[in-house]
């Protein structure tokens, strides 16, 4: 009997000892990767066009990641039909696809004013520069579904819930960005 409570009882520390130390390696894997979903920024200064019940301030996060730096494309010419870079479903951050990076000829530097575009389904942010732009962010509202498009010449943010859609794009084909809003 003393002998299967020794075994028993050092089976027990053998045991907690491994789920605590498998624990710990996980968690601090975890630690390091896990993330909460992405918000977009607000805009400072912004006094309308935000839709009702929907507020200016920051969103805090739970965890402390480095800002990641703008990225550019550089894809060749547009094609007839637009294809997806990013889709989100509802509740889950997109996973951006990695880019290629673009060579010094094609480079864009917007570097310009960064500006807040709110529609029924969420908000666009873009950095508008003297001859073309960049996505800083989008984000979808809860419930809502969001798509990007991009090419060399514009961009497409679509958000989608059901039967229910509205749209962002930004185009700059040879003139100075702008931005139209297709919100029924």
């Amino acid at each position: 009997m003393r002998r299967a409570l020794i075994h028993t009882l050092a089976w027990t520390l053998a045991t907690g000892a491994s789920v605590t130390l498998s624990w710990w390696g996980v968690h601090t894997v975890m630690a390091g990767t896990a993330y909460d979903p992405p918000r977009a920024l607000p805009i400072t200064g912004v006094t309308g066009g935000l839709p009702s019940g929907r507020s200016a301030k920051p969103r805090v996060s739970s965890t402390h990641r480095p800002r990641p730096t703008p990225t550019t494309s550089a894809t060749g010419a547009p094609s007839p039909t637009p294809t997806p870079s990013h889709a989100a479903p509802a509740g889950k951050p997109a996973r951006p696809t990695p880019e290629p990076p673009s060579s010094p000829s094609s480079s864009h530097s917007p570097s310009g004013k960064v500006k807040s575009y709110p529609v029924s389904g969420g908000r666009a942010v873009f950095s508008m520069g003297a001859s073309s732009a960049q996505l800083v962010s989008a984000t979808p509202e809860p419930g809502w579904q969001m798509r990007v498009w991009k090419q060399e010449e514009w961009i497409r943010v679509q958000f989608s819930k059901g039967e229910q859609q509205a749209s962002i794009f930004c185009t700059w084909n040879g003139h100075p960005p702008m931005v139209e809003r297709d919100d029924p």
